[in-house]
């Protein structure tokens, strides 16, 4: 792995913190997966491994079919690192905010989120965490949305894994918005321009977890 500077503190998740560094003079992110004392060393080292692997190949991967993600600058599988590009721009999260009652400026950027999930979906691939947090407009509203951290997603999505993303869409579009129902709408409108052929079955399967979680 190429020298980073220390950087500063951005982030610490469940299973990873991230901190913003520089990586050959240009701004990056350093995501390190850490050890959990509480799992048998042997069993820790692999999964972390393996989920920094699966990252680093979905990153790539969502890239050839036309999904922006961070550049993967860097991966080291000794130390469970990778190193990525430092997307600017709002996550969707914030836009939906900067617009608390009126739902109009938000259709155009949600449909292009939906376009965008339908040809990762059309290409195998699901996100695994697919918040609000984790979709972003680096240039501005009217551009392309990038996913960010996928490092619970898979390559070789069933239709359950994908309908587990619209799933968690639905739930976050209903509770971040009052107006969520017309982004639904117009977010299903880019997802089946983007997954023309295999749409249908995961909504539909989408429709069956909603349903289990309802009358679990």
């Amino acid at each position: 792995m190429a020298e980073t500077t220390e950087g500063r503190p951005v982030a610490r998740g469940a299973e990873a913190s991230i901190r913003a560094v520089e990586w050959l003079g240009w701004p990056a992110y350093l995501k390190d997966r850490e050890s959990k004392t509480y799992r048998p060393k042997s069993l820790d080292d692999r999964l972390r491994k393996e989920r920094t692997r699966t990252e680093a190949r979905l990153l790539i991967e969502a890239r050839r079919l036309g999904v922006r993600t961070p550049i993967l600058y860097d991966l080291d599988l000794v130390k469970h690192r990778i190193v990525l590009e430092a997307l600017a721009g709002s996550t969707l999260k914030e836009l939906i905010s900067a617009h608390p009652e009126d739902a109009a400026p938000l259709l155009e950027p949600i449909q292009a989120f939906g376009r965008t999930l339908g040809r990762l979906h059309a290409g195998g691939i699901s996100h695994g965490d697919l918040t609000s947090s984790n979709v972003m407009f680096p240039d501005g509203p009217a551009g392309e949305p990038a996913f960010i951290d996928l490092s619970m997603g898979s390559r070789s999505a069933g239709v359950e894994e994908l309908a587990i993303d619209l799933h968690l869409v639905e739930e976050d579009l209903q509770a971040l918005h009052p107006q969520g129902d017309a982004l639904l709408r117009r977010f299903y409108e880019g997802y089946e321009a983007g997954n023309a052929t295999g749409a249908a079955a995961v909504r539909a399967r989408a429709k069956e977890i909603r349903g289990r979680v309802r009358y679990a």
